[in-house]
């Protein structure tokens, strides 16, 4: 039926009414103005032609192209993740069947991530990435807010700190030391003098206060902090345990093995080893099997995490 309900026009137009009226707005008002509205267009409801003029290249090279809208593309892909990620926080009175849905929503977003990779991996130039690349620093893909914001917002902080200080860390710990300790630091800190790179004290000065806010907002309901707070027989759910296990490992090793992969390839693939262009120890700070980043360990076993990551290189 082409109305609500098979609702009649005077049905409809007497709730438009009482729609208008409800927020102490004049409906004749609005409904006047239907009669000089424009029909909306596709390409004017996405926004397209704004889209479309979003990418600024700084060299001269066509694949740069390629590099900075599949970056925007991960990036708008995120905020469908943190969308999903805030019904869940928002979502009063949580039942098993509304987590396991937007759960599956968020594992079939990171599976998107994870299979495009070899847009970076096989559709750039080497010769090409590798000049243009350097007009790039001291930008790194590091410093995606969005990314840090999802992990901040899927489990405790406690599972965000580097390895080397996890089995150390205490909840009496400030927000400070936390964010001092987590485990992306590793990438770009000196730990003999603690001297943080210009990248990371940029990215910092940025995102900080955000990152503290989130938080502190959501450490009592993150996506394993609610996991935990629903009845044992929805914590069973031995489809939820599923797909939950399918993200943690989605993200945590494939996406990342992905990143790596794609990085090593560019970077490894002239005669001199070259740098990423934040300067960071990238390696040693994607493997998963040095940070053994899990987001849901209750769902692993003790096996399972000794060997996160091992072998995958």
């Amino acid at each position: 039926m082409s109305m609500e309900e098979g609702w009649t026009k005077d049905k409809l137009v007497d709730r438009i009414r009482k729609k208008y009226e409800g927020e102490g707005l004049n409906p004749d008002t609005f409904m006047t103005g239907l009669l000089w509205s424009k029909p909306i267009s596709y390409w004017d409801y996405i926004n397209l032609d704004a889209l479309l003029n979003l990418q600024v290249p700084r060299t001269i090279f066509p694949d740069e192209n390629v590099f900075i809208m599949y970056h925007q593309i991960n990036e708008l892909i995120f905020k469908m993740i943190l969308q999903e990620i805030e019904q869940i926080g928002e979502h009063g009175g949580m039942d098993a069947e509304f987590f396991k849905s937007r759960i599956m929503r968020i594992a079939r977003y990171f599976d998107m991530l994870y299979s495009s990779f070899s847009i970076m991996q096989q559709g750039m130039d080497v010769e090409q990435y590798m000049r243009f690349r350097n007009t790039l620093a001291p930008a790194s893909g590091f410093q995606s807010g969005q990314y840090r914001i999802i992990e901040l917002c899927s489990t405790d902080i406690e599972n965000l700190i580097d390895n080397r200080f996890r089995k150390d860390f205490s909840e009496e710990w400030t927000w400070e030391e936390c964010f001092n300790k987590i485990y992306w630091q590793a990438a770009m800190v000196d730990h003999k003098t603690g001297q943080k790179s210009y990248t990371l004290e940029d990215f910092e000065s940025k995102y900080m206060d955000r990152f503290v806010e989130t938080a502190e907002r959501y450490q009592d309901k993150n996506l394993y902090a609610v996991y935990h707070s629903m009845t044992d027989e929805a914590k069973e759910d031995k489809e939820l345990i599923e797909v939950m296990r399918h993200l943690d490992y989605t993200v945590n090793i494939k996406w990342v093995m992905a990143h790596y992969h794609a990085a090593h390839h560019y970077l490894n693939s002239g005669k001199k080893k070259a740098e990423a262009t934040g300067g960071s120890e990238w390696e040693k700070y994607m493997l998963p099997k040095y940070q053994k980043r899990i987001f849901f360990p209750s769902l692993w076993t003790e096996e399972e995490i000794t060997n996160w990551g091992e072998g995958l290189v």
